[in-house]
């Protein structure tokens, strides 16, 4: 979605519901119903020293049908990479699983090492609710979600944030506690289905998707600080900038890791999305990119992580049209010592928002 003049975010009401968490969940206390604001500061779901890491898979939830009149680039080349705006199509679900009783449904790999143990697991999704149809927002807060050599089940938002937005769009993302799921699963195939998000076309375009990210402890792997953070923030004409203090992840000059992200409605070409970090007041900040995310255009419409061999997805179109869920090396990058990490996020052009960052650092560089 692209948006160049006049001031897209006219009246923004986010609202946090409390549901019920059933089915793969693991019985955490339920938090009551906040009050509306303009966002949801990203506060921290999880943390854990121990040898370990954190690994995620992730699919979008609807994909182009058509390019509209006009448009540049056909749908199939939008797909496998060419720079689109998902505005720009008439988009429809993605639905794998050849079960009349789901309307969507895509799956992704969890990679998750031999002899790993995981000690916490979180499942979020989310994406627009007006389209060329509106959808009704009491669906937001259910998927199905389908483990490896396991059928269907009915999981519950545990939080649900909802973000209107009266300029074309009506976003939101919920989540839930799938830690029991995924544990006695471990890695594989994972498929969600029945994400509520609107299909058809409209000038703010249709997207949506879903990530599971999954911290494990393996003792043959080095003593890591692991983390996990959540909200809700918007990127439009008045907040071009924002800058998140990752607190409760000391790092060290010198320590490697990995960072992640999910943010919704980036489009790909679109220059000036760009995600950098530093550790602490005073330090350098370093940009993030990787193969799939250039440092100036991360917002991009990507799942990716590091190094050659992805995992797998189905479908795994190149250009997802509106969904990140991207992982970033930290490398030998953080210069020096701080109590933590400050990511500094930058959407010139785009109209987008992020909701998830996590964080793998190693504790003893």
């Amino acid at each position: 979605m692209r948006h160049h003049t006049g001031s897209f975010l006219r009246r923004t009401a986010v609202g946090v519901i409390a549901l019920a968490a059933v089915s793969a969940t693991c019985g955490a206390a339920v938090a009551p119903p906040a009050r509306e604001a303009e966002s949801i500061a990203f506060t921290q779901r999880y943390r854990a020293l121990q040898h370990g890491g954190v690994v995620r898979a992730a699919n979008a939830a609807i994909s182009c049908r058509t390019a509209a009149v006009g448009a540049k680039v056909s749908c199939p080349a939008a797909r496998s990479g060419r720079a689109a705006a998902n505005g720009d199509f008439d988009m429809v679900y993605t639905d794998i699983d050849r079960d009349p009783n789901t309307y969507n449904s895509s799956s992704a790999e969890v990679r998750m090492p031999a002899g790993a143990r995981v000690t916490y697991a979180r499942l979020y999704w989310g994406g627009n609710l007006r389209a060329g149809e509106q959808n009704p927002a009491r669906d937001n807060g259910r998927v199905l979600l389908h483990e490896p050599g396991g059928k269907y089940k009915a999981v519950r938002a545990d939080t649900l944030i909802g973000h209107r937005v009266a300029g074309g769009a009506d976003a939101y993302q919920a989540s839930a506690d799938v830690t029991r799921l995924v544990r006695a699963s471990g890695g594989g195939s994972y498929t969600v289905a029945q994400l509520n998000v609107a299909k058809g076309r409209s000038a703010a375009g249709a997207w949506g998707g879903w990530t599971l990210v999954a911290a494990y402890e393996k003792a043959s792997e080095p003593l890591r600080r692991l983390a996990l953070w959540d909200g809700f923030a918007s990127f439009d004409a008045r907040h071009r900038d924002r800058t998140v203090h990752l607190a409760g992840l000391p790092v060290g000059a010198g320590a490697a890791g990995r960072v992640g992200m999910v943010a919704y409605n980036g489009d790909r070409g679109v220059k000036g999305d760009a995600l950098s970090f530093s550790s602490g007041r005073g330090a350098l900040p370093v940009a993030l990119q990787n193969a799939a995310n250039p440092a100036d255009d991360v917002l991009n419409s990507s799942i990716s992580e590091p190094g050659r061999a992805q995992p797998r997805r189905v479908p795994a179109y190149a250009d997802t049209l509106g969904y990140d869920s991207d992982v970033f090396a930290l490398g030998r990058g953080i210069g020096q010592r701080g109590p933590g990490l400050d990511l500094r996020m930058t959407s010139r052009r785009d109209t987008a928002w992020i909701g998830v960052l996590f964080a793998a650092v190693d504790a003893k560089p």
